[in-house]
């Protein structure tokens, strides 16, 4: 039973402290409409897409008047598209028709993201898989809510470094499509080592293959929320510190719960999972870098800032995992620069790198997520900071991603602004000695040995 006491709490968290469900993510198979023709695979995807989703939005709206809590998003996630487009797509040119398909359909139900125009090639590339890559740039170009996502690796086969290298040339064509809109495109494409399939936060969403028909996944968030809470605790010792994190990240995630069995219901379609990430916006005060400042660093980015992240990401699944039965996505803390106002104040500070970034993705949910790049980074450099991200989910049995912007036209010292939950970011310096003779060697990284469990 509730008590009057946590019903004021829940309200103060949503009212003060940025306390929202980031997404309500309706999970579509489109198996069954796999053929032969295009014209027809269009019409069967629309057609499922428009019927099934039809209500989604009105039904996120109702519950969040209902019961007062923001729900940011509504978005879907479908198959990857290079299952669905293999038979009927011969060229790059007709995956971009289905991509376009696809946007129609987003735009019709209203959500603001579609997710799933992806492929899964850890262990190697069908020819779908290889014309469905190759369309990215256009689709990303002539597409608004279409998000696209790669896996190119994954504990049990390894890192297939083909489409590594691909990749690179991949996210810089993209960039160069979209330079009118500073490089937008690459804001939605993802590159993983691996990708879970229940995953509802873009741009790496997709609809796995071990999926029901359609799924409902729920992603809350509440930085600010964890904020406030270690506020009440500042200078504790870290056994407090854990469990005040952890009662939190249950309240949090007890929101996210309610929220999704609402929607549901209220759809006729399956529960899935809670995704109880942290995920920040530039909003103030709904910052992962003020989390772990209030921890005790000057700056993210200080020495103690890997060991920060690690504790948070951990005490955040303990407190989640009590408060539903089926936590799943990525679930933890999230560290996009762009969409954090504390991690761009640290990279502009200087005490936050490319390459402490990197090592605090050994232990958050994600990777390197929405960092701004020169344009002029080269191709081959873009693939080995992949490659390295990918190393690190290989060998940690974990998923790591990486979306990289490469701005066309802008350098270190720069900003560029994307808006909305994008945000904005400072453009952060790269490494400039190559690498182009390891990721152009081909072929691929063996899974490490302790990938042999069976």
């Amino acid at each position: 039973m509730i008590n009057i006491f946590e019903v004021h709490e829940t309200n103060k968290m949503i009212e003060q402290e940025n306390l929202d469900v980031r997404t309500i993510t309706l999970g579509i198979s489109l198996l069954d409409c796999v053929d032969a023709d295009l014209d027809t695979l269009c019409d069967k995807v629309y057609t499922k897409i428009t019927t099934l989703a039809r209500d989604l939005v009105k039904t996120g709206e109702d519950i969040s008047l209902e019961y007062g809590i923001p729900i940011v998003n509504k978005r879907i996630s479908i198959t990857p598209a290079a299952l669905v487009g293999g038979a009927a797509c011969k060229s790059p040119e007709d995956f971009v028709r289905l991509a376009r398909t696809l946007d129609q359909a987003a735009k019709e139900v209203g959500v603001n993201f579609l997710g799933g125009y992806s492929a899964l090639v850890a262990k190697g590339m069908t020819k779908a898989d290889e014309l469905l890559i190759r369309s990215i740039p256009e689709a990303l170009a002539v597409t608004e809510r279409v998000c696209s996502s790669v896996n190119v690796g994954s504990t049990k086969t390894g890192i297939n470094m083909d489409a590594v290298r691909l990749m690179g040339d991949i996210v810089h064509e993209t960039a160069a499509r979209t330079a009118d809109q500073d490089s937008l495109g690459c804001a939605k494409l993802v590159v993983f080592c691996n990708a879970p399939d229940d995953n509802p936060f873009m741009a790496g969403a997709f609809h796995g293959v071990t999926e029901a028909d359609a799924i409902i996944n729920v992603g809350v968030s509440g930085p600010g929320v964890v904020k406030y809470a270690l506020e009440q605790v500042r200078g504790a010792d870290f056994e407090q510190l854990c469990e005040t994190i952890k009662k939190t990240a249950f309240k949090i995630t007890r929101v996210g719960q309610l929220v999704a069995q609402e929607a549901s219901r209220r759809m006729g379609v399956p529960f899935g999972i809670i995704d109880l990430s942290l995920a920040p916006t530039p909003a103030v005060g709904d910052s992962v870098a003020e989390i772990l400042q209030e921890i005790g660093l000057e700056s993210v980015g200080a020495p103690g800032t890997t060991a920060a992240l690690a504790l948070l990401n951990d005490q955040v699944k303990k407190g989640g995992v009590m408060a539903s039965s089926y936590v799943g996505g990525l679930s933890g803390a999230f560290i996009p620069v762009s969409e954090d106002q504390g991690m761009i104040q640290a990279v502009n500070a200087g005490s936050l790198t490319l390459e402490k970034l990197e090592a605090m993705t050994c232990v958050c949910s994600v990777g390197l997520d929405m960092i701004a790049i020169p344009g002029d980074t080269a191709s081959t450099t873009i693939a080995g900071i992949i490659a390295d991200e990918m190393a690190i989910g290989m060998v940690n049995q974990k998923t790591t991603a990486v979306r990289l912007i490469p701005v066309i036209g802008k350098d270190v010292g720069e900003t560029v602004e994307f808006g909305g939950l994008l945000g904005y970011a400072p453009i952060m310096p790269v490494n400039r000695f190559s690498c182009e003779g390891f990721v152009n060697r081909g072929g691929r990284i063996p899974a490490p040995i302790h990938s042999f469990k069976n």
